[in-house]
């Protein structure tokens, strides 16, 4: 061995297994040039070229060694082995992707899932709220000549959280390119969204940017849609697609999994990712340089969503706050979903399964559930909330599920039963951040056409009589 290393025997061969290919096609370059360098001059070439070839070797060296001692230290033996195996290329892949992991972050998430979540002692108040249906015709005037100023002076943009597949629905893509069968011919999803914008701009003659939060996963297929779709008419300079954040999916044991591209397989982190990721993208970055004051939020799915509400925006201005929402009522005191209140103080949406049965049922002087605004996905932000929130750390559940990965020997495993954990954030998370919420009640029938499920509630059916029964009134 020493023999052939002196003389360089194999030296190529030794050296391209440490480093990447671009790194090895420079590293050949150098050696070659001080071997030319060592001739001309007298001193030995062979020496020269050798040394050339050696140059680099240590710096990728000292990053692989950095992934196998995180590895080491956070129990994941199996990732190591897997990187032994990979050629250069997918080393440097996977190294990369090692770096950007904050593995002390993972196992406290894990450790979570093994904890009985226990709630605290908490003041639960009912929120108050404003009846968009009650309101007087003097306040409906005045939130709305103040919601439309902001609009008219292009200060307004929308968000819209795309990351999803259409799977539930039987789709194969993401769930935006889903076709709802209204009218006879129908309309994609992303194509209603769009008929909110132009109808927004025709009534206040501007063109609100539009920024669309995709996943790695759908990234490519939803930018290909929309190309190819000539985004349904909307001018595309006003239209910016960007990527939302990722963690790792880990196994019942603490183990990262391993998908077919060799790598550890993340999936998005939940739809309170989306304000670090509007940061991360410079999405927030090119909101203010637009000069944009506020901010929507809403979900591809909902196929009666308002995004441009002047009412509601122009509430939150008059109530001088920073965050608002729009809500339904329950339809009864038992239906699984979130609903708003006050937790110790501070907005909070709470879920079904923590409000106490007693309270879920108590009402009001005028006969009305206290705790009955249901949180649609329906947010409205100033500019400087949203870059409050994306500087802050929002709490993680875990989701137990079925996912795939690659097991040692390189096999597909496929689980028929939950044996990993997701780890999501949730966007209404980050009311608790601030004083007080506006929230405006809306009604199931103008406000709120999920497409969620295949079949039954809140499927294309229910949304698609909805849509029709309100574009038809």
């Amino acid at each position: 061995y020493t023999y052939a290393f002196q003389n360089g025997l194999y030296l190529e061969n030794f050296v391209s297994g440490y480093m990447s290919e671009k790194r090895f096609k420079h590293t050949c370059s150098v050696a070659k040039l001080a071997r030319e360098f060592a001739v001309a001059n007298g001193i030995d070439g062979k020496k020269a070229y050798i040394a050339g070839m050696l140059h680099d070797i240590a710096k990728e060296m000292d990053k692989k060694q950095e992934a196998i001692d995180i590895l080491k230290e956070y129990d994941q033996e199996h990732i190591i082995r897997l990187l032994e195996k990979l050629d250069s290329k997918k080393q440097e892949e996977l190294i990369e992707q090692i770096q950007k992991i904050d593995f002390h972050q993972m196992l406290e998430l894990y450790n979570n899932t093994k904890r009985k979540i226990e709630f605290k002692e908490s003041k639960i108040e009912p929120l108050k709220y404003l009846d968009k249906a009650k309101l007087t015709e003097q306040q409906h005037e005045k939130f709305d000549k103040l919601g439309a100023k902001v609009v008219e002076n292009g200060q307004y943009a929308v968000v819209t959280m795309a990351g999803g597949q259409g799977t539930r629905l039987g789709h194969p893509g993401p769930k935006g390119t889903f076709k709802l069968d209204v009218y006879g011919k129908g309309k994609y999803l992303f194509e209603i969204l769009v008929d909110n914008l132009k109808e927004a701009k025709q009534k206040y003659g501007v063109t609100i940017p539009w920024y669309i939060m995709t996943s790695k996963e759908n990234h490519d297929e939803t930018v290909d849609f929309l190309e190819k779709n000539n985004y349904f008419g909307y001018d595309k300079k006003y239209v910016t697609i960007f990527t939302q954040s990722e963690l790792p999916l880990i196994d019942e044991q603490g183990k990262l999994l391993i998908g077919k591209d060799l790598k550890i397989k993340e999936a998005s982190d939940g739809n309170g990712g989306t304000y670090s990721s509007l940061r991360a993208s410079g999405c927030l970055a090119d909101m203010k340089k637009r000069g944009i004051k506020w901010v929507f939020i809403g979900s591809v799915d909902n196929a009666l969503l308002k995004m441009v509400d002047v009412t509601l925006l122009g509430m939150a201005i008059d109530q001088n706050v920073q965050i608002a929402s729009k809500s339904v009522v329950k339809a009864n005191p038992h239906e699984k979903v979130g609903v708003f209140c006050k937790m110790n103080g501070h907005p909070k949406v709470i879920e079904y399964t923590e409000l106490p049965e007693k309270m879920a049922e108590e009402v009001d002087e005028n006969g009305e559930l206290k705790y009955g605004e249901s949180h649609i996905m329906c947010n409205l932000y100033t500019i400087d909330a949203i870059e409050k929130i994306s500087k802050e750390i929002l709490m993680y559940h875990s989701a137990h599920k079925k996912n795939s990965y690659i097991d040692e020997n390189g096999k597909e495993v496929v689980p028929t039963e939950p044996n990993s954990y997701k780890f999501e954030s949730f966007i209404f998370d980050a009311f608790e951040f601030f004083d007080d919420i506006a929230i405006l009640r809306g009604k199931r029938e103008d406000d709120f056409a999920p497409v969620k499920n295949k079949e039954g509630v809140d499927s294309p059916k229910t949304a698609k009589e909805l849509y029709e029964k309100f574009w038809n009134c």
